[in-house]
């Protein structure tokens, strides 16, 4: 015992606490788990008894329609004047008599149809793959007739259900019809009678007092025949019908259910009727609040029991915070020469090792202080030789202005149209304080750089732009296109002898706009295309490459903007842009962007 006392006597501060507070807390949730697991074991089963009590009158109503259909497919079978019909069709001979036989059958399957509220078409098909429709007249594709033939061959004047239909007859109900004569059945074969049943209507009509928000689910194995479209996947249910409970909780792709199963001995079928497990357990709130209240009481205790234990040793924590603060208050001189007045007695502890830890670091401080003084001296220093080498911009605007003017004066409209194109570059390239442009900014920079490219290349630079009136106020980065119009120029008209088309066209497609600048060039490998994505090619001029413009498009509009490359060798090459459609009077630029 003794042993166990020192132990926990030399035991740091942080551990005591948390074993005093842990210890209890064990306790109260070991009471919290037994009562919330005796109560939800006792609500589970009266969810199963409930939820298998609305299962098996559903499902027993579901069958017994089915068997309705059943005997309604025997009937329509054994109806003499169709067997009339159908034993004259295969002994008619003329086309004109096989047409007249053919609409008696389809009116008499129209007769038995009609009035079926759960039948959606009755289908029947001759010997001679003739086939005769009532109801819908939605049709079956051939290599469906032919395997539901063989289908009912299979099963020799039976009745049986596949569940292969489309979304609104999922159900087919498939019998092969015989001659009838004497009051029994030959085996003369005259034909395939199908019919498609509308199983969601029987399902709607026999579900008995659905939960809220609960869903019936008719399985064939791990095929799903109704509902038409089910969030539940095929392992989901797989692992359901291995479950060698008939309920149980799942964890489904939509969240945690409550499962209830039955199977049926007419079909072989599987009914899993599922409720949302969270809406169940509202009934049994009561008791969840109350055992959480005792809870809390027990958390409380030992929140007051850990603090007046740790009170008496906490205390020297209590004055070095108090030196921290006066560190934040800036005096640092006269708590160095007093960093060592009151550390405590037992050094070899926690609150010891603050104290001296403290005081290193009070020296580092110094240390730190003086050796960033002298940083900032020579920083200032730097900077201001940095600010001696700058080149005023607007002696070299002016300048360009005055070249410009003495072109115009010497008539040399060529000169003067390259330098005006120069200087809108310049100033649009220099102010990185503008960001975000409009389109038709954006073009007008691309316009003065091919500008002065034309005045390099002459007629061999063909350039248009077809841009769509409605996206020119849209807003892009800066200096987006101008770098692909370049890319262009480079590797599409510098190696080539020939004339070389550049095209530039914008439109919307919904939010977004499509930007595509395309050159008919001599193209590029997937290698090389590789290569420029990766960066490992840089464009000339501003030195933005493909893979700058394709990280700057998704900082600024995450997912929402791509660009992709198409290239061909020989077919030239199209490089794509998507971004989503920012208006120009948009004011968060950025938040738009992101959404």
């Amino acid at each position: 015992m003794n042993k166990i006392k020192n132990a926990f006597t030399t035991m740091p501060i942080h551990h005591k606490t948390m074993l005093l507070i842990g210890f209890l807390m064990l306790i109260s949730l070991a009471f919290y788990l037994s009562v919330m697991q005796y109560v939800l074991n006792i609500y589970d089963r009266q969810i199963y008894e409930k939820s298998s009590q609305v299962l098996n009158m559903s499902s027993v109503g579901i069958e017994n329609k089915l068997r309705e259909l059943s005997n309604l497919s025997f009937k329509v079978m054994s109806d003499e004047p169709l067997q009339q019909y159908l034993l004259q069709l295969e002994k008619a001979e003329s086309g004109y008599e096989r047409n007249g036989l053919r609409k008696k059958i389809t009116n008499r399957l129209v007769a038995y149809a009609g009035s079926e509220k759960y039948v959606y078409s009755m289908i029947f098909i001759d010997n001679d793959n003739n086939v005769m429709a009532a109801g819908n007249r939605e049709g079956i594709s051939a290599a469906k007739q032919k395997e539901l033939i063989s289908l009912g061959e299979q099963y020799a004047g039976s009745n049986v259900w596949q569940a292969s239909g489309d979304q609104q007859a999922r159900l087919l109900s498939v019998r092969q019809v015989k001659s009838f004569t004497g009051g029994a059945f030959t085996l003369e074969k005259l034909g395939t009678l199908i019919i498609r049943v509308r199983l969601d209507r029987i399902v709607q009509d026999q579900m008995q007092e659905p939960a809220e928000d609960s869903q019936l689910l008719i399985v064939d194995g791990t095929e799903v025949i109704y509902p038409t479209e089910s969030t539940v996947s095929k392992a989901e249910i797989a692992s359901e019908l291995k479950r060698t409970q008939p309920y149980g909780i799942a964890t489904l792709e939509q969240g945690k259910y409550f499962v209830a199963r039955a199977h049926s001995s007419y079909t072989s079928w599987n009914y899993l009727y599922t409720t949302p497990f969270d809406q169940m357990f509202k009934q049994i709130q009561f008791v969840k609040q109350l055992v959480i209240v005792i809870f809390i009481m027990i958390f409380l205790a030992a929140l007051v029991f850990g603090a007046k234990f740790s009170r008496s040793i906490t205390h020297p924590i209590a004055q070095l915070i108090k030196k921290m603060r006066n560190i934040e208050k800036g005096d640092l001189d006269k708590l160095e020469a007093a960093a060592l007045g009151n550390i405590p007695v037992s050094p070899q502890n926690e609150v010891g090792l603050l104290h001296r830890t403290f005081k290193m670091m009070l020296q580092r401080i110094r240390e730190l202080i003086d050796e960033n003084y002298a940083k900032q001296l020579v920083i200032r220093e730097t900077e201001l030789k940095a600010l001696q080498a700058q080149i005023n911009p607007h002696f070299l605007y002016n300048t360009l202005e005055s070249i410009n003017w003495l072109a115009k004066v010497q008539k040399q409209h060529q000169i003067s149209e390259m330098v005006e194109a120069l200087g809108f570059l310049l100033r649009s390239s220099v102010n990185m304080s503008e960001k975000w442009i409009t389109l038709e900014r954006e073009l007008e920079i691309v316009r003065s750089y091919v500008t002065i490219q034309r005045t390099r290349f002459e007629e061999r630079l063909d350039f248009d732009m077809q841009i769509a009136p409605e996206v020119g106020t849209a807003r892009i980065p800066k200096l987006t296109l101008q770098p692909l119009v370049e890319n262009a120029i480079h590797y599409a008209l510098e190696p080539s002898i020939e004339p070389c088309q550049i095209q530039i066209r914008a439109r919307a497609e919904g939010n977004h706009v499509c930007i595509e600048v395309e050159d008919n060039g001599p193209g590029m490998t997937s290698e090389f295309i590789e290569r420029l994505r990766e960066g490992q090619i840089q464009t000339r001029g501003q030195g933005i490459g493909l893979a700058n413009i394709q990280e700057r498009l998704r900082l600024t509009f995450g997912d929402k903007g791509i660009m992709s490359i198409h290239s061909t060798p020989g077919s030239g090459t199209v490089v794509s842009i998507s971004i989503p459609w920012i208006r120009e009077d948009d004011d968060d630029v950025q938040s738009n962007a992101r959404r």
